[in-house]
């Protein structure tokens, strides 16, 4: 029997796009996540940071509307889980960071959680790596929405904070924003009951955090620049940081 080749290239290209679609699927990363902070969630035993945008550290402190200083990192994770609400996600994936965590795009019954944040403005548009989400922090800047309605330190500049640093957010900005914003919401106590685990760098450049009740705990000052506190050891694994061996 002869074969109609026309027949022959058109099966093998259904096969292929088939083939493509299925591998295309199972790289979808399904499931309801747990809420580490504003920009990172995990999912099963997968850590992932939403791509593109950059939300406040957890200990980030900003300025409200009537220049009072406000956990606004705790605020951008509180107000990502309320969101989604327990409800399951589809994240695509699109590679690693520096720290192993994997990048993704997560939708929300069809909507893009990370335009979401930006939108609402409880995260940036990491302008460094795409601008995608740009237009969507026009619109959070204009209406003064979530860390827009003050000041703040864009969460790149905090992780690297200095009193030459750039402080963003509403058009009158106070006179004394920096020296309010450079200092963690852990400068006098930790930033609630719940978020009492030591981040330190130490002269190596290593991360590592400590637990209340470890050796070295209460000989880490909470004040010097590169510390960070955090809730869980989940969000403390998942942003970089190691466990103390003692």
């Amino acid at each position: 029997m002869k074969r109609n080749p026309l027949r022959v290239i058109w099966l093998v290209f259904l096969l292929s796009a088939l083939n493509a679609f299925s591998v295309q699927a199972a790289d979808v990363i399904s499931g309801i996540p747990r809420i580490t902070d504003g920009d990172t969630i995990v999912i099963g035993t997968t850590t992932i940071r939403l791509q593109s945008i950059d939300a406040p550290e957890t200990d980030q402190v900003c300025l409200d509307a009537k220049g009072d200083r406000w956990t606004c990192g705790i605020e951008a994770r509180d107000r990502l889980a309320a969101h989604i609400a327990g409800r399951s996600l589809d994240c695509t994936p699109s590679g690693l960071d520096t720290y192993r965590r994997t990048l993704a795009v997560c939708r929300l019954t069809g909507e893009d959680l990370n335009a979401w944040m930006v939108l609402e403005g409880w995260a940036l548009a990491f302008e460094r790596y795409s601008k995608g989400y740009v237009p969507d922090q026009q619109v959070a800047r204009a209406e003064q929405r979530g860390l827009w309605i003050g000041a703040f330190i864009a969460p790149w500049d905090w992780r690297h904070r200095n009193y030459k640093t750039e402080v963003l957010g509403a058009t009158a900005v106070p006179i004394n924003a920096q020296h309010l914003l450079i200092n963690p919401a852990s400068a006098v106590q930790a930033p609630s009951p719940n978020c009492i685990i030591k981040g330190n760098v130490n002269r190596r450049g290593e991360r590592i955090y400590f637990l209340p009740g470890q050796l070295d705990y209460p000989r880490v000052n909470m004040d010097k620049p590169g510390t960070q506190w955090f809730c869980t050891e989940d969000e403390a694994k998942s942003s970089g940081w190691r466990p103390a061996a003692r």
